[in-house]
């Protein structure tokens, strides 16, 4: 599976079909550690942030822009170095004529804002999260959790997320995921992926992972080898204007 093509992660739950925890009190403690330790309730009281965000896969790079998101993650921005644009606006994703590829273009819009808004998102409505039994060498070094979603959550409710929260901190630090958008589940759990969110830093009270890690993943070895990185810096909280997620009359839409 190549993890371009395949990580739409729940569009998936996505196109952000903003998700509601419906958990035993022992998985909703779960979240709610984690959400505690991620400030979410500082978070959200926010109105956007912005960040400049470099991704690279196989020493080649993926993208290089800033990245502005509004912290209730309804509506996102990205702006190119080579000054071209990509907004959604809910399931909506429009983009300018001088994007130099359009494949990727939804994809893009929803994955990166999903994997760094995924910590305020563990409640969201749709969510299912139960046990799971780590069997990882490191597995006294976290708590561990399952999320499924349920039927008719966004474009791939098969999806499924295996999160490691550190036990002391109680940051989500690891994520693994199957991706089943353009795939059956029972192939994309074949070949899982795994992400690592690494060199925390904290910004007016909030931390924010600057370093993340792509790799394989198994339920045996855990975190395989890394496949590609992303580095974040200048990450702020902002106020936008009702321009800031308006497309220009010629962009085009998906």
């Amino acid at each position: 599976m190549n993890l371009l093509k395949q990580t739409s992660l729940s569009v998936f739950a996505l196109s952000f079909a903003f998700m509601g925890c419906k958990s035993p009190e022992k998985e909703a403690s779960f979240v709610t550690k984690a959400e505690k330790a991620h400030q979410k309730e500082i978070f959200k009281n926010q109105d956007a942030l912005q960040f400049d965000i470099k991704i690279e896969f196989g020493g080649q790079e993926r993208m290089d822009g800033t990245m502005t998101l509004l912290t209730n993650s309804s509506k996102g921005l990205i702006e190119l170095k080579d000054g071209s644009k990509i907004i959604y606006d809910k399931d909506k994703v429009f983009y300018s004529p001088n994007l130099p590829s359009e494949k990727s273009v939804r994809f893009d819009a929803y994955t990166w804002a999903y994997f760094f808004m995924f910590p305020y998102k563990m409640s969201d409505g749709g969510t299912i999260w139960t046990p799971y039994d780590n069997k990882g060498t490191n597995k006294d070094l976290f708590e561990t959790q399952k999320l499924t979603f349920e039927s008719g959550t966004g474009d791939a409710p098969d999806d499924w997320y295996v999160v490691y929260s550190n036990k002391e901190t109680h940051l989500i630090e690891k994520l693994a995921y199957i991706v089943t958008i353009k795939t059956k589940k029972e192939d994309a759990e074949k070949q899982p992926h795994g992400i690592q969110y690494k060199k925390f830093e904290t910004v007016d009270g909030v931390p924010f992972a600057t370093e993340w890690q792509f790799c394989s993943w198994n339920e045996k070895d855990e975190f395989g080898e890394t496949i590609g990185n992303a580095s974040l810096s200048n990450i702020k909280f902002i106020t936008v204007t009702a321009d800031t997620f308006t497309p220009g009359k010629d962009f085009k839409t998906i």
